[in-house]
């Protein structure tokens, strides 16, 4: 690693709102010190709020660039702006979205999807998948892998040892089987593991565990499904969520937006989560 590290910024969409807030970012105050930055990718080509494959292959080409950066020991951190999944899809990207993209490109399996904000820090045992295929879905062996990387990424944030609630996935954690047998056969059993490397509790019922974790009686959840954790993020830290890739071998952090195409162009997009993302990674560096 440089004498200072550095920290790469891709653009994201161009149409969208990302190349405004890195600029945004970049000229406030308080950005973190002891780090240089690489803007990756540009805001040329696409009017601002109109979509095209012309700007998502813009998108498409500075995560590539990105990948290869870090890599070849370039860069050592990356923040990444929105892109359009849609578009990207049409275009052929093969994953689900950023995570799985630079999972791949560094070559990890052992990776999960984290969204830390204000009082609320959650993980996610299923990310991007259809809410009926999440029962079927669930492995007990997924779920400790997910809460060790949960619980390794807070003792490195915090300097201590998280307390880790994990969230049922049925109404009332299940309401011991009335709602559902997954709590007992799939959660409980994996909590059980979890327990005997750190303080992991649960299942706790999922209408009042992010009430309990925001007041201060856990420092992380570990949910069950994408929106089970980040509707409860985003209504407490909407425009300071971060984004961040658990398990790979250079911190990956993003705004918890997307390219939000309606506001690109007007400046009323707000750039806290951006900056957010990259005093994440840059503490991460550390």
């Amino acid at each position: 690693m440089p004498a200072r590290p550095i920290l790469g910024l891709t653009t994201g969409d161009p149409a969208g709102i990302g190349p405004e807030l890195i600029t945004r970012c970049l000229a406030a105050p308080g950005l973190p010190d002891g780090v240089d930055f690489r803007l990756i990718g540009h805001a040329g080509g696409p009017a601002p709020g109109k979509p095209s494959p012309a700007s998502a292959q813009v998108a498409w080409d500075a995560l590539e660039e990105a990948a290869r950066l870090l890599q070849a020991g370039a860069i050592q951190a990356v923040v990444t702006g929105p892109v359009h999944k849609a578009s990207l899809h049409a275009l052929g990207f093969p994953f689900p979205g950023q995570t799985e993209f630079f999972a791949a490109r560094a070559g990890v399996g052992n990776f999960a999807m984290c969204l830390t904000g204000g009082p609320l820090t959650v993980a996610l045992a299923t990310a991007h998948l259809p809410l009926r295929e999440v029962p079927s879905s669930l492995r007990t062996e997924e779920i400790v892998r997910i809460g060790k990387l949960l619980h390794a990424f807070l003792q490195r944030r915090l300097g201590r040892a998280p307390r880790i609630a994990v969230a049922g996935l049925n109404p009332h954690a299940g309401e011991n089987g009335q709602f559902g047998q997954e709590e007992k056969t799939l959660i409980a059993p994996a909590i059980a593991q979890l327990a005997r490397e750190g303080d992991f509790s649960g299942p706790h019922p999922p209408d009042t565990v992010f009430h309990r974790a925001a007041h201060g009686a856990f420092d992380g959840v570990l949910c069950m499904y994408h929106d089970q954790g980040l509707i409860p993020l985003k209504l407490l830290a909407f425009e300071t969520g971060v984004n961040v890739t658990l398990g790979l071998p250079h911190p990956r952090t993003s705004p918890d937006h997307g390219t939000a195409f309606d506001l690109a162009g007007t400046g009323r997009a707000n750039h806290q989560s951006m900056l957010a993302a990259i005093h994440l990674a840059a503490d991460l560096l550390r």
